[in-house]
């Protein structure tokens, strides 16, 4: 079983015990978690694997995980900050690694039907890559900063009034790097995780 085979079973067991003991809940606590208003501040945790491209077109896979914070402003609306960290150290056995940390900002909508909460974000914020390279006009470097975009959404299964499953999420991404051709990359970063409701 290889290294990424085993950290998805191993998500897929921790995601499942807390949806186990929901099925196993009685009427009183699914009434409760399913009526259940919006919150107006919570927290999340969560597993973001992404697929990466290379400038040749080749993709590649990064490992890492995130942190949110959603803030309601009205209604369904809220403002969301992420920031994220992705790391390979080997892209396609060419011996180059790569560590990217994101920091993202922007409106998130949000919708509830029973017990599910649905999102949809844009996010707009900074990238910074390390340890890799970076071709630039100056030469070539180590580290680089540029734009970030983070566009999609997901859906969050409600286990009690304090505590969700984030069943899924899938955002492209967007990162300005320098990397001799478009200075651009896009990617696909996919996510799943604990929400803690706060407020």
């Amino acid at each position: 079983m290889s290294k990424k085979q085993s950290y998805a079973l191993l998500l897929g067991a921790v995601l499942s015990v807390p949806l186990l003991a929901l099925s196993q809940a009685g009427p009183s606590t699914a009434k409760a978690v399913n009526s259940a208003p919006l919150s107006r501040l919570e927290a999340a945790v969560t597993y973001n694997p992404m697929a990466a491209g290379l400038v040749s077109g080749n993709n590649f896979w990064m490992e890492g995980g995130s942190g949110q914070l959603d803030a309601r402003l009205w209604r369904g609306l809220s403002l969301t900050a992420d920031i994220g960290g992705q790391h390979n150290s080997n892209m396609r056995s060419s011996g180059v690694g790569l560590d990217i940390v994101t920091t993202t900002f922007g409106p998130r909508y949000r919708w509830q039907r029973k017990g599910y909460t649905f999102y949809g974000q844009m996010l707009v914020g900074e990238a910074h890559g390390m340890n890799s390279v970076f071709p630039g006009v100056n030469g070539i470097s180590s580290n680089a900063s540029g734009l970030a975009l983070l566009g999609g959404g997901g859906v969050n299964r409600q286990l009690s009034r304090r505590f969700a499953v984030r069943l899924f999420e899938a955002d492209w991404m967007r990162t300005q790097l320098p990397n001799s051709t478009t200075n651009a990359q896009n990617d696909l970063r996919l996510g799943a995780g604990l929400v803690m409701r706060i407020k």
